[in-house]
């Protein structure tokens, strides 16, 4: 993996799978923009109205850097692929890729009440100049209680069909250290991260001072995390995570 420029876009990118990268931070000069719609839509649509926020904002498509989807329910490992093969080719459609490269980070979770009926945009985040910002801004995209990222496999379940507390530690544990992974790979640490989303159904606090709250130091302490009682986008998964650090949070 590596970090990347989408010169068009205005920020970096740092290498993931093909649909979707690892997480994002501004160029400099640029600062990441975090936008939430009031009620999903369906996520095809939903790049239309992308696209119409951008142009209202002055900014071109290549701005959009991170996307936010909500789901019926989880995918099977199969079913996950090949809605992931149609995201990407509707990213290639829009001439968002860069090379071989997806740039833009993603977060796919599946409400466990009241989930859309087809899979849907519910945010995104784009870039906009700002040339006296100093503090970084950037999307870390979505992780599951996966060995490997790139392995979407049953193998690579962690602690597969368990959810004891031991098992969830075990997997906050793993998706914790892709989280670091990411960030430092985008030049960042623990310390740089203002919104922590946690995405699972199962109990979060016998897990959050250990080792959440433990590995994320500041982050969580002053922070906080949010817990969304969500599935991860895959069924046989229990934990997901993604942290973001913007200054402007807004709503459409």
């Amino acid at each position: 993996m590596q970090l990347l420029d989408n010169v068009r876009g205005n920020y970096r990118f740092f290498t993931g799978i093909a649909p979707y990268s690892g997480g994002v931070r501004a160029a400099p000069g640029y600062e990441v923009v975090h936008a939430t719609l009031c009620q999903p839509i369906p996520y095809r649509q939903g790049f239309a109205q992308i696209q119409a926020h951008l142009n209202d904002v002055g900014r071109p498509l290549d701005a959009l850097c991170a996307v936010e989807l909500r789901s019926p329910q989880p995918f099977s490992f199969a079913g996950f692929i090949e809605f992931n093969n149609g995201y990407r080719d509707l990213l290639a459609e829009l001439n968002l890729l860069v090379g071989e490269h997806n740039p833009i980070a993603r977060t796919n979770i599946a409400p466990a009440i009241a989930p859309p009926p087809e899979p849907s945009l519910y945010g995104f985040s784009y870039t906009i100049p700002n040339p006296e910002l100093v503090v970084p801004t950037f999307i870390v995209a979505g992780a599951g209680d996966l060995d490997d990222q790139a392995d979407l496999t049953p193998a690579a379940i962690v602690r597969a069909g368990e959810t004891s507390v031991d098992a969830m530690h075990a997997k906050a544990v793993v998706v914790l250290a892709e989280m670091a992974v990411r960030l430092n790979g985008l030049g960042l640490a623990w310390q740089n991260v203002t919104t922590a989303n946690i995405y699972t159904i199962q109990p979060l606090h016998p897990i959050l001072e250990q080792p959440i709250f433990s590995t994320m130091a500041s982050a969580a302490s002053t922070h906080g995390v949010h817990w969304h009682y969500s599935y991860p986008p895959i069924a046989g998964l229990e934990f997901e995570m993604d942290v973001r650090s913007v200054r402007r949070e807004i709503w459409l």
